[in-house]
């Protein structure tokens, strides 16, 4: 078994997309956008959230799985279909009925669960940003609230359900949580959310260029085993401008240090920093939501070495570490592409106990400041 054949693999479809279905219910601009933000990407398969049935995108940009719908619509299309039949159902008389069985499929799914199955309302207003640039929303309001600040190496901190700024749910009491809904819209059109699992975080001391330890270790996806779970595999490092912009002064991330998949030690390419970068963009390239790793690492296991090769006299930078969940393509503003995957519940991406559930907005399209709404569902499956 290879690292990528993992159980989250093996149930993940790996057969190409019908392509044609695809482009019709993302439009070209957002395959292109998507495809851009996997360039050089090490890791899994990242499914897309928002899609009906189950399409995930690979390292080399490719689709594969299904797309439940497009065949001959666009999901706005789609959606403006559904709201008039919506709006058509709103002026007919409603009467109550008994012993009508159940609604739909969904609803005897949903009765089924026996209540397994959490809601919770999601609110971000977003922040102006760079064009192909990937924006935080970690300190960003309302719901959930401003996430808290990591504390300073060597310690930082490692996240979880109960850090102030993560989405809240319960742990189920026996089997795994799944994410298996997600009704999320945009104000301005063409952008994209990944969902992630914010693990580790730590606040670089700035204005010096001597290198600093970090001591603190995530409490998720820490198994250098490649068939467990919780593998390191796919754990992506990003590195963040916090609540204040960096100085003018031009900078590179270099002799940075991490533990590897294989919890050996490995060097960080260095990484292009961005003179004066503004709060909450990552302080990287364009295009680029995770650092790139080693040759041959898929995974980081923690964080250990911090350096800037120049004495920033001004700002804060956090060094993060994450797992990605899926991502939220939205390709009609201000509309929500309604979905459930109770049936489909094997391929339905995984949400550890107690994690840290976060949001970046991969490469803007543009710099306007962007407010995102809606649901997120999980539904614990048996063990």
């Amino acid at each position: 078994m290879t690292p990528y054949q993992t159980r989250a693999n093996r149930l993940s479809p790996l057969t190409p997309a019908h392509a044609q279905q695809v482009e019709r219910w993302l439009g070209p601009e957002k395959i292109a956008q998507l495809q851009d933000a996997m360039r050089g990407w090490y890791g899994r398969p990242i499914c897309l959230l928002d899609v009906p049935g189950s399409l995930w995108i690979t390292k080399d940009g490719d689709f594969v799985g299904y797309v439940n719908a497009s065949k001959f619509s666009s999901a706005a299309d789609y959606l403006f279909e559904r709201l008039k039949r919506y709006y058509a159902e709103l002026s007919k008389p409603q009467y109550g009925y008994c012993n009508a069985g159940f609604a739909s499929l969904s609803d005897a799914l949903l009765r089924a669960s026996q209540g397994y199955r959490q809601r919770r309302s999601f609110y971000k207003t977003g922040s102006t940003g760079v064009v192909a640039v990937t924006n935080s929303l970690w300190r960003l309001g309302s719901q959930p609230a401003a996430g808290a600040t990591p504390a300073a190496a060597p310690g930082g901190t490692a996240q979880s359900s109960s850090t102030t700024g993560a989405l809240s749910f319960n742990n189920p009491a026996s089997g795994t949580l799944h994410l298996t809904g997600a009704d999320i819209t945009a104000s301005v059109v063409g952008n994209c959310l990944l969902m992630y699992d914010l693990l580790f975080g730590v606040a670089k001391t700035m204005a010096s260029t001597a290198t600093e330890a970090v001591t603190g270790v995530p409490t998720r996806y820490q198994s250098t085993t490649s068939t467990d779970e919780d593998y390191i595999g796919d754990n992506f490092g990003f590195i963040q401008v916090g609540g204040t912009a960096l100085a003018a002064t031009g900078h590179n991330w270099t002799t940075c240090l991490y533990t590897d998949q294989g919890n050996a030690s490995s060097t960080l390419p260095s990484v292009t920093g961005n003179s004066g970068a503004i709060v909450d963009r990552l302080d990287q390239p364009t295009s680029q939501w995770f650092v790139p790793l080693a040759s041959g690492d898929i995974g980081m296991k923690a964080w250990t070495q911090m350096q800037c090769s120049a004495s920033v006299a001004t700002g804060v930078i956090w060094f993060m570490l994450g797992h990605p969940i899926g991502f939220h393509t939205m390709p009609v503003a201000n509309m929500a592409t309604p979905f459930n995957w109770l049936t489909n519940r094997d391929p339905a991406p995984r949400v550890f106990d107690s994690a840290c559930l976060a949001f970046l907005e991969i490469t803007k399209p543009a710099t306007t400041a962007t407010n995102y709404s809606g649901n997120i569902q999980f539904t614990n499956a048996a063990a």
